[in-house]
């Protein structure tokens, strides 16, 4: 059964929405969640599109960015995103910075490398407060994982190849609560821009970070981007995160912790 273009089934909800530049998935297993809990879901996902998009030029983020409005006048949500992106270039010790990369909009202020995994974890708080146990929200490979999606069973999430579209590099298994944040070029270009350069980020091909919240993997894995096979090392060093990159020669390396999730790789 289709209801106003999501599935429902005796399993619960699945929606597919178009938003923030990708295809977000919402995929909730527990047949008592209700569609109100879908419908909040999908109108923060557009909030945060209107309200931080940098490819939009008359939405807040752009605005503050060009100096139109002050970091007061832009409001609590704007202000607490950016003290979180503060936080992470000071955790990375530069190597993810929203205040000093080239924007879509011509400013230098872009904290998209921290939005999306924020939005997401916060829709899986959403979904939590309507009773949803077992569920996975994908936004463009930024991933939450709660619970489980049939009873003894894990989720496995397919990390698409960097170079071979049609090839998984990787396959994650795993029960939730996990966090699931990859960056790589193949589906915004090369939009990762290392800082300390304000050149494109290049020495790897993929970064996948995992750990137990999205916001904060979704920066980590902009880092290890930027920082590339070094960023392995970096990783070791921060509490409860470990990462899988796979270099320009199809290399792959990753952290200890990671091998409690990694199953299958293929085409690498």
């Amino acid at each position: 059964m289709t209801v106003n273009g999501s599935k429902l089934s005796r399993c619960g909800f699945h929606h597919v929405e178009h938003v923030m530049g990708t295809a977000v998935s919402i995929d909730v297993r527990d047949p008592t969640v209700s569609r109100s809990a879908i419908d909040e879901v999908v109108a923060w996902f557009h909030h945060v599109d209107d309200t931080f998009s940098t490819h939009k030029v008359q939405s807040p983020i752009s605005a503050l960015g060009r100096g139109e409005i002050t970091l007061e006048e832009a409001g609590p949500e704007i202000r607490g995103v950016l003290e979180r992106c503060e936080d992470m270039r000071a955790i990375t010790d530069g190597a993810f910075d929203a205040f000093e990369v080239a924007a879509p909009n011509g400013t230098s202020l872009d904290p998209s490398g921290l939005v999306k995994g924020w939005s997401v974890q916060m829709a899986a708080e959403m979904l939590e407060r309507h009773g949803a146990e077992n569920f996975c929200v994908n936004a463009g490979g930024d991933i939450v994982l709660r619970g489980q999606p049939e009873v003894g069973e894990r989720w496995r999430v397919g990390i698409r190849h960097p170079v071979l579209p049609e090839a998984l590099a990787l396959v994650i298994e795993a029960e939730g609560p996990l966090a699931v944040a990859t960056s790589a070029t193949y589906e915004r270009g090369a939009h990762i821009v290392n800082p300390g350069t304000h050149r494109g980020a290049d020495l790897i091909a993929s970064a996948t970070v995992v750990g137990p919240d999205l916001t904060v993997a979704d920066s980590f894995a902009t880092a290890v981007f930027v920082m590339g096979v070094d960023g392995i090392e970096w990783i070791e060093q921060q509490h409860g995160y470990d990462a899988y990159v796979i270099d320009r020669d199809h290399q792959t390396r990753w952290s200890e912790g990671f091998n409690r999730f990694r199953v299958g790789t293929s085409a690498v």
